[in-house]
C-alpha cells in the first residue's frame, strides 16, 4: 500500500506519517512547499505521480480567527481545494481520508453530537470546514471523514504548549471554563488513521481522545503532571472574547467507531502525560 499525507509540516501530518513508517508502509508527505493547495493543477500532478492507494488529507486552513477576515481564502483552501483533492482520488481511485472538526456544529447544548447531527457552523472555519466534507460526500461514494477537536502534537503550536510557556512567567493564569469539549493526542489519531485507511470501513467518524473537559480542567491537568505550582482561574468565555465564536459544546459521540469496530482513543488525562514525556524528550 502506498499512501500520500498532506500538510506534513503540520502536528497531525508528522505523526501520521511517523506511524506510517512504523508500520512499513510506503508513504509520501507533501507540505506547501511541493504544491499549494489553491494550485489545482499542480496538487493534480503531484498526486497522480505519487499514484496512492490512499491520501490522508490532513493540510488545511486553521488560523480560526484570521479566517474571518479571509474567509474567501479559508473557502478556497478547505473547501474548494478538498474538493480537488476527493476529485483527483475519484480518478487515480486512491481512498481519501478528510479530516474535519467539531466547529461544524452549532455547539449549543450539552448532549452529544451524534456523526448525522444537523450541522451549523458558527464561524468562517467551520464553514469552510464544513464545505469541504460536502464536496468529499458529493465526489466520492466512499470516504473517511473523521472530526477531531482541540489537536496536540509535537510537531507545532497547541494549546498545552502555550499553558507551560506562560506558567513560567506567571503565577496564575485565567483559562476559559465554558467551552467543554475532548483534547486529541495526533500520536492516538495517527494510528487509527492509518488503521481505518487500511479497510473498507468508510464513514463519518468522531476521533478524540475519551472523556471530556474544559480549557481550565485540561490546563490544571496539564499543570499538574507537569508539576507546576501556577493557578488556574476558571473564566467564561465572554471574559476573552474573539473575532470568531467559539463552540461551548464539542462534545462528540463515538459510537460510530463502535460500530465499525474500531478501539476507541485512550482517555485525554493519559494522553496529557504520555504527551509530556514527549515534550521532556525534545527539551
Amino acid at each position: 500500500m502506498k499512501v500520500l499525507v498532506t500538510g506534513v509540516t503540520g502536528q497531525l501530518g508528522y505523526d501520521v506519517m511517523r506511524e506510517l513508517k512504523r508500520q512499513g508502509i510506503e508513504a509520501k508527505g507533501v507540505s506547501r512547499q511541493d504544491f499549494s493547495l489553491t494550485d489545482m493543477e499542480a496538487a493534480r500532478a503531484c498526486i497522480t505521480a505519487y499514484r496512492p492507494d490512499a491520501v490522508i488529507h490532513c493540510a488545511a486552513y486553521t488560523a480560526v480567527d484570521q479566517a474571518e477576515d479571509e474567509a474567501e481564502l479559508a473557502m478556497k483552501v478547505n473547501g474548494d481545494a478538498t474538493r480537488n483533492m476527493a476529485e483527483i482520488c475519484r480518478d487515480i481511485r486512491a481512498k481519501l481520508v478528510y479530516i474535519s472538526t467539531d466547529y461544524v456544529f452549532p455547539g449549543e447544548g450539552e448532549e452529544l453530537y451524534a456523526p448525522d447531527a444537523p450541522t451549523g457552523p458558527k464561524n468562517a472555519y467551520g464553514r469552510s470546514k464544513l464545505a469541504g466534507e460536502q464536496a468529499v460526500q458529493e465526489v466520492l461514494k466512499e470516504y473517511f471523514i473523521v472530526r477531531i477537536s482541540w489537536v496536540f502534537g509535537i510537531h507545532g503550536k497547541n494549546f498545552i504548549r502555550t499553558m507551560l510557556r506562560m506558567a513560567e512567567t506567571h503565577e496564575e493564569l485565567s483559562v476559559v471554563n465554558d467551552q467543554i469539549g475532548s483534547p486529541t493526542y495526533t500520536v492516538d489519531l495517527a494510528r487509527l488513521l492509518v488503521e481505518m485507511v487500511q479497510t473498507e470501513r468508510y464513514g463519518i467518524y468522531h476521533a478524540t481522545n475519551e472523556g471530556v473537559c474544559s480549557w481550565a480542567e485540561l490546563a490544571e491537568e496539564v499543570f499538574r503532571q507537569y508539576g507546576s505550582k501556577t493557578r488556574v482561574v476558571g473564566v467564561p468565555s465572554s471574559a476573552y472574547p474573539t473575532k470568531a465564536v467559539r463552540p461551548k459544546n464539542s462534545r462528540m459521540s463515538k459510537a460510530c467507531l463502535d460500530a465499525a469496530g474500531f478501539e476507541h482513543l485512550p482517555g485525554w488525562k493519559d494522553a496529557v502525560g504520555r504527551y509530556l514525556i514527549e515534550l521532556s524528550a525534545e527539551q
